[in-house]
């Protein structure tokens, strides 16, 4: 069994026109390369995995090749190039600046530095992670960065650039690596396939690439694991079950419901969603991010930002021509308000389901699916079979009945008209079919009306209330001490409770208000209570002295005794 060698080292770059998504800094070195204007120091930042330590060691190789190419490309077959590709060049120091961080590690560097190169021109010092070093190995470092010797050549790599001394930047040409677009890694993941054997489509190397979020060796990573668990034969409903991605067909789905108002049909799927263990924060970013998507497939001249593949952007293409900009505009002002809150809600699937009841509220009014009529019942209808059977078989579907109530009500005659109108027994009215109960049943039970309690019981009721919450005395101590108000206003009892400041107003608000509400309601057994939050007015709030000096004053003002011993002492209440 052959030693196995993941994919992100097998298929490393080694020169420049292998590097991936990185053309302008490639170009740059190589030029430089070319004119002999090397410098002594540079600096490489940007994301992790997207070829910063490849690049340098590519440089390295570059600079130290004995017989270059017309282009200063490696040949390949000198000493310095054969003992770089069999990783024992000693033209490349690399340093881990994470774990060797300290003085003593910059100063056993600078050691090393003196010593010229054994084979070839330069000796290259990869420092990587070089914002981990600490500020006294930074001040160590700064005079040989300024002034090496003139075989050496720092380079410098690190994700945190803002993290960098500015005397450090000052000494080193800064390069600023990009993210590697999805179209890049896509086409870079198609060729390692094809020398691999691996038969795998564009919408699952696209899902690949936009888990790797800009960084190749991540997606190469993704990669190997997906083939682990598919095999050399890839599957689209492998790809995202193994990488617990989110099929594209859910958004298509629950944005079909939206568009006729079948927020049942979004609930079942979101449902379905949950039972996949998805999260529901991860579900609500993935439907925004679709929303964004059909705004630019809509919207001429940004096909460039809809990275997918053309069956995907046909799919998004014809969605959004069934949505108006007015929809796609509300609705993700719906989805990005449900992202911003659902972390504070107190039942997150509820939040969601909310805001999925009102995108399927933003095409007009929501549709209930009525169960469909048996054909019996119908064809009995039309025949004019015995008014009681068909009675029965309408009255076994609810929505049925109710569609055909509805469909009559302007042909059916009032109650006085069909006394005076002569009954005939060779026909079967519509009406007829509707009417088995007399006159009398069809009036409605008038609501009952619900009795307001009045100020006493709710003043006594609030107390009890407060009386429930002695495990919390902060709270206990604000419902008991503080005045209470009762009025009425539009057929609803407004209790208004009032706190010393704004911060308890506040927090009642936000955390109490719901729940001392709903208790309320239940010992008043009345629902049209409802509960205000009130500052008490400066001017009626007795002032508390909360400082050191406010309490001192506050008590030589109630104790000659005490205002006398301090004048007598020459005691400072500041």
């Amino acid at each position: 069994m052959s030693e196995y060698i993941v994919s992100a080292r097998k298929y490393r770059p080694d020169s420049f026109e292998s590097l991936i998504g990185q053309d302008t800094i490639a170009r740059t070195l190589s030029n430089s390369i070319k004119r002999g204007q090397l410098a002594h120091a540079y600096l490489f930042c940007g994301p992790r995995g997207v070829g910063k330590t490849t690049t340098a060691r590519i440089f390295a190789k570059m600079i130290n090749c004995s017989n270059p190419g017309k282009d200063m490309e490696p040949c390949g077959q000198c000493e310095s190039c054969v003992s770089f590709q069999e990783g024992r060049s000693y033209c490349i120091h690399e340093l881990d600046a994470a774990s060797n961080n300290s003085v003593e590690d910059i100063k056993t560097l600078m050691e090393q530095v003196q010593v010229p190169p054994q084979v070839g021109k330069y000796s290259v010092y990869i420092i990587d992670e070089v914002h981990m070093l600490s500020q006294a190995a930074f001040n160590a470092f700064l005079k040989t960065l300024e002034e090496p010797p003139a075989h050496a050549i720092f380079i410098l790599a690190t994700t945190e650039k803002h993290k960098i001394l500015p005397t450090i930047l000052s000494r080193c040409q800064t390069y600023d690596f990009n993210r590697i677009s999805i179209p890049d890694m896509v086409r870079n993941l198609q060729g390692i396939a094809a020398k691999e054997g691996v038969k795998i489509d564009d919408k699952s190397l696209h899902v690949i690439a936009s888990k790797a979020d800009g960084a190749m060796r991540d997606a190469l990573t993704i990669f190997d694991q997906t083939v682990a668990f598919c095999g050399k034969d890839v599957k689209y409903e492998d790809v995202i079950r193994n990488l617990n991605v989110l099929d594209y067909e859910f958004c298509f789905s629950l944005v079909e419901n939206f568009l006729v108002g079948d927020y049942a049909s979004a609930f079942l799927t979101l449902d379905k969603i949950l039972a996949k263990g998805f999260n529901a924060l991860h579900f609500v970013g993935s439907l925004s991010t679709h929303l964004r998507n059909l705004v630019v497939a809509k919207t001429g001249g940004l096909e460039p930002l809809l990275e997918l593949p053309d069956s995907l952007k046909k799919d998004y293409a014809a969605q959004a021509a069934k949505c108006s900009n007015q929809f796609l505009f509300e609705a993700l002002g719906i989805t990005t308000a449900c992202e911003t809150g659902f972390k504070a809600a107190v039942n997150p699937r509820l939040h969601i389901e909310f805001a999925l009841m009102k995108l399927s509220y933003l095409m007009g009014k929501p549709t209930d699916k009525p169960v469909a009529a048996p054909a019996a019942s119908v064809a009995s209808v039309a025949s004019g079979a015995n008014a009681t059977e068909v009675t029965k078989k309408v009255a076994d579907v609810p929505s049925v009945a109710s569609a055909l109530k509805s469909a009559t009500e302007e042909a059916t005659p009032s109650p006085a008209a069909r006394r005076r109108t002569p009954k005939s027994g060779s026909a079967l009215s519509m009406s007829a079919i509707m009417e088995e109960k007399p006159e009398e049943a069809a009036v409605e039970e008038a609501p009952k009306e619900v009795k307001l309690p009045d100020d006493d019981t709710l003043k006594f009721k609030w107390k009890e209330l407060a009386g429930q919450y002695s495990s919390k005395p902060r709270l206990a101590s604000m419902l008991q001490s503080g005045k209470v108000d009762v009025k009425e206003e539009n057929g609803i009892k407004l209790v208004e409770f009032f706190v010393t400041n704004d911060s308890q107003k506040q927090w009642i608000e936000e955390k109490m208000l719901r729940e001392l509400e709903g208790k309320l309601r239940d010992l008043v057994a009345c629902p049209k209570v409802n509960v205000l939050v009130s500052v008490i007015p400066i001017e009626e709030g007795e002032k508390v002295p909360y400082m050191p000096e406010e309490k001192a004053k506050d008590l030589m003002e109630k104790e000659p005794s005490v205002r006398e011993f301090v004048a007598a002492m020459g005691l400072d209440t500041k």
